[in-house]
């Protein structure tokens, strides 16, 4: 995976085209990530003794691994990792 929790990154296809944002979670077997701001969804939660009404929350969801690249700090931009030997 080219991607590593706590790396910024770039989303170059789909919805939030053009987004950026902090790697939250990595998801190996599924080749996915989470992204802090992007792909943001609602889910209607069940009734809790907390919240008896139940509510939506709005959270992140995973996007696919291929649609993120690498920022580069000096340049802002989206950038190509290259595989270590």
């Amino acid at each position: 995976m080219h991607v590593r929790k706590g790396d910024q990154v770039i989303v170059i296809s789909g919805n939030d085209k053009g987004s950026t944002g902090e790697v939250v979670e990595v998801h190996r077997s599924k080749n996915r990530v989470v992204v802090s701001g992007v792909n943001i969804r609602t889910k209607h939660v069940k009734p809790t003794q907390n919240s008896p009404q139940g509510e939506r929350a709005e959270r992140e969801f995973p996007i696919h691994a291929s649609n993120v690249q690498l920022i580069d700090p000096k340049t802002g931009k989206g950038t190509r990792k290259r595989a270590q030997a």
